[in-house]
């Protein structure tokens, strides 16, 4: 075995990449480029990992048999290039938990839908019993709970920074569940490497693995033709397909040779056309496993939603106040635009990915009565839409942004948090964004 890392990053993947390498028995050295702060340092030492911070010392990083990288450092970075140039091997922090369990797992990523995915095909998987852990880009990190835990099962929510640095990873359920242009900037502002990190999920599958993937989304399915595909692919439609699953009134009918299983939706807990695909999906893994069609529907009736993901704050003097914060791109913000049937107040802009608007104009003339920008730099948004709402609206601050929407909205109105873009601008992230709107609407 290898016996020396060194982990680049020291958030929440890379310190869980830290303590797993240590309790393998690995020499463990972890290097940030920015202060930790003193709880962590505690921990680490606790943990006896060497670490640094402020810096990153080339020599410790060169002599390490492996570099694990975390998700939010990009590629072209100039450490990462200097890394590369010694030829050293760099992987993410979802590969390195991957080569030290023997778990069974479940990849799930998309442009949007993933986190809803990952959720409920846990709640299903846990519903019916099984022992399921869940990780990636949700809850604690798959290295943290690979050190500490003891799953039979991992869902894992893997964003397109994870999949960058994976070279042997694969998946025993690989889900994809949609593509749209997002994190370009990341990605030189290319849709083809984007969906290229994407596709890495399948690309190490055999024949043994299992890949869903939604056979409706024509950006995706001309990337697939390029791709080969070792595992049983399983393609999800809205409509009647022979081999597959589609939607047949309120049920999935799920067909593989000459079995077909029919799951009831018809009170699954969420709303929109894109939510009924992500339970598709999830109801699709669970079929896999065999679980009763029975415990999928009762799982569907009892699902709570992520928070962040069209959460339903509060209802004032009838209006409704929802919290869409995640939607951190034009796609997302789309199917919350068309998932309301009233009156909408929109709060949106933050950090521009390379955005393209003009998608949403249709929804926007049909739905939109006002538009409150929150953002450092809206003159995009501005660009797109000043014309076609009556009233539009810039503000930096999201208490200001939600006062303003109390003055404009009526009664049956409903007031939006969809933003299309990052947080970073002036929140921490999503979450931040969220919980902050979330405060000042209970503060009206």
């Amino acid at each position: 075995m290898d016996k020396k890392i060194a982990v680049l990053g020291a958030g929440e993947s890379g310190v869980g990449a830290a303590i797993l390498g240590k309790k393998k028995g690995y020499e463990v050295f972890l290097s940030e480029k920015e202060n930790i702060n003193k709880e962590l340092k505690n921990l680490l030492s606790k943990e006896g990992i060497k670490w640094e911070c402020g810096q990153h010392s080339i020599e410790n990083l060169i002599s390490a048999d492996y570099v694990v990288k975390s998700p939010g450092i990009p590629s072209d970075t100039p450490i990462i290039k200097l890394l590369r140039k010694k030829r050293k091997n760099i992987i993410s922090e979802i590969e390195f938990a991957a080569l030290h369990t023997s778990a069974i797992l479940i990849g799930i990523t998309g442009t949007n839908g993933k986190t809803t995915t990952t959720l409920l095909t846990y709640h299903i998987l846990r519903g019916a019993g099984f022992n399921v852990g869940i990780a990636g880009n949700i809850g604690k990190s798959f290295s943290l709970q690979v050190a500490k835990m003891n799953y039979d099962i991992y869902v894992l929510e893997i964003s397109s920074f994870q999949l960058d640095d994976i070279n042997k990873f694969s998946p025993h359920i690989a889900v994809i569940t949609n593509v749209t242009h997002d994190h370009l900037d990341r990605y030189n502002f290319k849709f083809k490497n984007y969906i290229s990190a994407k596709l890495k999920i399948i690309k190490n599958q055999s024949k043994k693995d299992f890949f869903l993937f939604n056979s409706e989304d024509p950006l995706l399915m001309a990337a697939l033709k390029n791709v080969k595909i070792k595992s049983k692919k399983i393609p999800m439609s809205e409509t009647p397909i022979n081999q597959g699953v589609y939607i047949e009134d309120e049920n999935f009918i799920v067909k593989q040779k000459d079995k077909k299983t029919m799951i009831n939706f018809a009170n699954f807990t969420l709303k929109g056309r894109h939510n009924l695909l992500n339970a598709m999906a999830a109801s699709t893994v669970a079929s896999i496993f065999e679980i009763s069609k029975d415990s999928i529907r009762d799982s569907l009736t009892h699902f709570k939603g992520a928070p962040h993901r069209m959460e339903k704050v509060l209802t004032i003097q009838r209006v409704e106040y929802i919290n869409d914060s995640k939607a951190t791109n034009v796609n997302a913000t789309f199917f919350a635009l068309d998932s309301i049937h009233t009156p909408i107040v929109w709060i949106v802009g933050g950090v521009d990915k390379g955005n393209f608007y003009e998608s949403l104009l249709p929804l926007v003339r049909k739905k939109v009565k006002a538009i409150i920008c929150i953002g450092v730099n809206n003159e995009k948004l501005n660009n797109t839409f000043e014309n076609i709402v009556e009233i539009f609206v810039e503000t930096q601050s999201m208490v200001e942004a939600v006062k303003i929407a109390k003055r404009i909205a009526l009664a049956r109105d409903t007031v939006l948090l969809s933003p299309a873009c990052s947080s970073f601008d002036l929140f921490k992230d999503f979450k931040d964004r969220g919980n902050q709107f979330k405060n000042a609407v209970r503060n009206l």
